[in-house]
């Protein structure tokens, strides 16, 4: 199969405007591409498709598809390249066509873009369906021509990087205890020589202090796993490192402070920040970026046992703070606490965590966008430059001292885990309650609650987990490997 792009005609006369690969193709079939599209009718739409039979023996089904205006950059309302989604869309759109034909090839055109194109070619083509009998026909998307390949290629290892994080997402919680979630990142990772996997017990979790983490995990008869990954792309291994830090809640019941039963289910995927952030890792690694990763990602499950977290007790973090868990359901900020306290350790560039944290994130942004919480605008810039490219937004949100205060105003520890005025605020005062373990000066705080599954708004990913915002966090890191300035 060939997938081909053509541009919405700026004038009124309907002509088509193929992109060089289409017109080249054209040209092949001696205009025949041209003149079959004008009998078909309107000029096509963006995301539109018609598909062709017979046109040219190497390529017995070609699928055209609207690709919106030729020269669409970065459109400043949506804070997005228009340009590279447009691509993204229109290529997953026809590789699907090509997918329900059951044609196992088919070459891309790379639409100006090649690394945009495969984006969209592999992300787009994804499905989970591990587990059926019955699965779609694989199809294997590769350029079209030779141009561009080494975009291509990049945009190959970015997307697989997204869809790494919504296999490990999407998968049942049974599939991925968390033993088994850092042994499927190790096994990815085993193959480069500057990466070390360290797989933490729950011995070395107690000797380490992490009450807060223990207190989640106890509930479980699952035992809980410190995933810590050592990426040593930088020049010199001591090189002040970038850390990822991920939530890895691999099922959320709530605890005690049970989650209502209708969607709970998709609770297997609170362990989507570990998800993404590991993944972003992976993505590293392949890409060979010239700087240094740690990835910390805190792994157990938080059931409603004889043993679990109550609400009212008081557990101790690993600076020695204490915490009433007023909501065994606000679980997710205890891990990360002490995970926050141990990137401290590292000497960081810059400490930057991912979490489904709050039902309130994806009340305030839906799945527009990250929420982003930092008290650094150099990584902010960073971060919103580097989702400008990727098409997978985020937007900063508010760090102020009036949240701190509804965390910190607590009968019986120094901080709750719930803000004093229940639900108002609830993503900021999630946030305010992590700031409390973090003295970093370089620090962010991703809610991806809103992000964590797409049902149609993101026309490129299939219903399902969505495994964002991984690309943004590997451009991100591309982005610091190329900036002198601290």
């Amino acid at each position: 199969g060939l997938v081909l792009g053509v541009y919405s005609s700026e004038k009124d006369d309907g002509a088509a405007q193929f992109t060089s690969a289409g017109d080249a193709f054209d040209k092949l079939v001696s205009g025949k591409l041209r003149a079959l599209l004008s009998l078909c009718g309107p000029p096509l739409k963006k995301g539109k498709t018609r598909i062709f039979h017979g046109l040219h023996q190497d390529f017995p089904s070609v699928v055209v598809v609207g690709l919106g205006k030729k020269n669409a950059g970065i459109n400043e309302q949506e804070n997005w390249n228009e340009g590279k989604e447009n691509i993204r869309t229109a290529v997953a759109v026809g590789c699907r066509q090509i997918q329900d034909l059951e044609i196992p090839c088919v070459e891309v055109d790379p639409c100006g873009d090649a690394q945009a194109a495969a984006e969209g070619a592999v992300l787009g083509l994804h499905e989970y369906n591990e587990l059926k009998q019955k699965k779609k026909p694989v199809v294997t998307p590769q350029l079209h021509g030779s141009a561009e390949s080494e975009a291509w290629q990049k945009g190959v290892i970015y997307a697989e990087g997204q869809n790494l994080a919504r296999y490990l997402m999407e998968a049942p919680a049974n599939y991925i205890t968390p033993i088994k979630f850092a042994e499927h990142i190790e096994q990815k990772l085993r193959s480069f020589s500057n990466v070390k996997v360290h797989i933490r017990p729950e011995s070395w979790i107690t000797t380490q202090e992490m009450g807060a983490f223990l207190s989640v995990a106890k509930g479980s008869a699952e035992p809980p796993i410190f995933l810590e990954i050592h990426y040593l792309g930088g020049a010199n291994a001591d090189d002040s490192p970038l850390v990822f830090v991920g939530k890895g809640v691999t099922f959320d019941s709530g605890g005690i402070s049970l989650k209502p039963s209708s969607g709970m289910d998709a609770m297997r995927a609170d362990m989507g920040g570990a998800a993404t952030v590991c993944s972003a890792i992976v993505t590293a690694a392949a890409l060979n970026l010239p700087l240094n990763i740690i990835g910390l990602a805190p792994l157990c499950e938080n059931m409603p046992s004889g043993k679990a977290n109550k609400p009212g007790d008081v557990v101790r973090a690993k600076n020695g703070k204490t915490i009433q868990v007023d909501n065994t359901d606000a679980e997710g900020r205890l891990l990360l606490a002490d995970a926050l306290c141990y990137a401290h350790n590292f000497n960081a560039r810059a400490i930057v965590n991912a979490a489904t944290l709050t039902g309130a994130m994806d009340v305030a942004l839906g799945s527009a966008a990250t929420g982003v919480f930092t008290n650094s605008s150099w990584l902010w810039t960073h971060l919103y430059e580097a989702s400008i490219l990727t098409g997978d937004r985020v937007w900063r949100m508010p760090l102020f001292g009036h949240y701190t205060k509804q965390v910190t105003d607590c009968a019986l520890a120094d901080v709750s885990n719930i803000g004093k005025y229940s639900r108002a605020g609830g993503a900021c005062t999630a946030a305010a309650f992590l700031k409390e373990f973090v003295t970093a000066s370089h620090w962010a705080h991703l809610d991806i609650a809103g992000v964590m599954s797409n049902k149609d708004e993101v026309p490129y990913l299939r219903k399902g987990m969505a495994g964002r915002p991984t690309r943004t966090l590997v451009e991100f890191a591309a982005r610091l490997s190329h900036d002198r300035h601290n």
